[in-house]
């Protein structure tokens, strides 16, 4: 028998952690609460970071390190877009769908009807920065059609001006924008409150401080105008070694929790849904995706955080398993609340996308696979 080439033998050790995802890799050991079930929908959209779903059913991805943009149809997975840079950002408005790809905002038209043969990308603006540190992006429309977009802090930290460090407020069709907030390291995830229209949104923190400063971030914006802190303040609760000099904590807008620091929370929604058990209706969901940089790895789970009065009152894990001691089985970027009521998860390590439901309290937690 002839023995395999060294060269191959690189070969697969370098696509074996794309090989894993196929049909039959043991998932993590996922734990949620009684009476939840996880069904895995699709685990063959690599790097799915976040999700999106049109007015027919369609299941939209964007990623950060594939560059390419995935529809899931009737189990059918389809390539919308390919050889962008960092195509995190995915929204639906009108049926069209739009692509945030750092310095590029994209439009395709009518796009459930063209899963198969997409049209070209339409160019909305690329006068967007072009830095990819913080480059890519989360993106959403509010109530008047207009896309909120991100541009993070080209840097760990710096004093970089607008609209870096700023949360936008674009016209989707020129593509001009206003800045309606600052002082935003890192945000890849926001939504808004149901009852008052405020935008909740998570904000990633600096590094090289050590495991434990600063914290992480769930913000607030009930108006336009607010500055929240970076680069002279992290967390309401911390001056920055280099930037803070001459600032006040109080001059800033406060986060309205603290995360531990590294934690990366990303996504986020509120649960508008029924069909969960009344505890969690208005209730605040957010992936963690996870430490890079900390001496013991912290996150890897997506929780959920409970509001009285628009305050947050406690915060409990909902959904872990995708870290077993220091080795990483998964690594939630985005949640996204389906009709039905059942919670959507992107994950972008095992580039999967997971569905769950309440099966009631006597269910026994099972995991299977599912079509959306």
């Amino acid at each position: 028998m002839r023995s395999i080439p060294r060269r191959l033998i690189g070969a697969l050790l370098v696509l074996w952690p794309l090989l894993s995802l196929a049909d039959d890799t043991p998932l993590p050991p996922f734990v949620l609460p009684p009476g939840f079930v996880l069904e895995v929908v699709s685990d063959d959209l690599p790097n799915a970071r976040q999700l999106a779903l049109g007015p027919e059913g369609t299941l939209f991805a964007g990623t950060r390190r594939d560059g390419r943009v995935w529809a899931l149809r009737d189990g059918v997975r389809y390539t919308l877009a390919e050889g962008l840079t960092l195509p995190s950002g995915v929204a639906v408005h009108d049926g069209d769908l739009y692509i945030a790809a750092v310095s590029h905002l994209y439009r395709l038209k009518s796009i459930e009807n063209a899963l198969a043969a997409p049209p070209a990308l339409e160019v909305i603006t690329d006068a967007l920065p072009t830095d990819k540190h913080h480059g890519w992006k989360h993106i959403e429309f509010d109530s008047d059609g207009q896309l909120l977009i991100p541009v993070g802090a080209p840097c760990n930290i710096c004093d970089a001006k607008p609209p870096y460090a700023s949360l936008l407020r674009m016209d989707r069709n020129s593509g001009a924008y206003e800045v309606i907030a600052q002082g935003i390291r890192n945000t890849v995830g926001f939504d808004f409150e149901p009852g008052t229209g405020a935008l909740w949104f998570s904000d990633n923190g600096r590094d090289m401080l050590g495991d434990e400063i600063p914290p992480e971030e769930l913000n607030r914006l009930a108006a336009p105008g607010a500055h929240f802190g970076y680069p002279y303040v992290h967390g309401g609760a911390v001056l920055d070694p280099e930037f803070g000099e001459g600032h006040r904590l109080e001059d800033y807008a406060a986060p309205e929790a603290r995360l531990p620091a590294h934690s990366a929370p990303l996504g986020l929604a509120f649960y508008t849904g029924s069909a969960f058990p009344e505890r969690y209706r208005g209730a605040l969901f957010f992936a963690e995706h996870g430490s890079w940089n900390r001496s013991q790895k912290i996150g890897y789970k997506v929780s959920v955080a409970f509001l009285e009065g628009g305050k947050i009152q406690r915060i409990e894990p909902f959904l872990t398993g995708f870290l077993d001691g220091e080795t990483t089985l998964g690594r939630p970027v985005d949640v996204l609340v389906e009709p039905s009521g059942a919670l959507l998860v992107s994950d972008d390590h095992r580039g999967a996308v997971y569905r769950i439901r309440y099966a009631g309290p006597s269910a026994t937690p099972t995991l299977a696979r599912s079509t959306p």
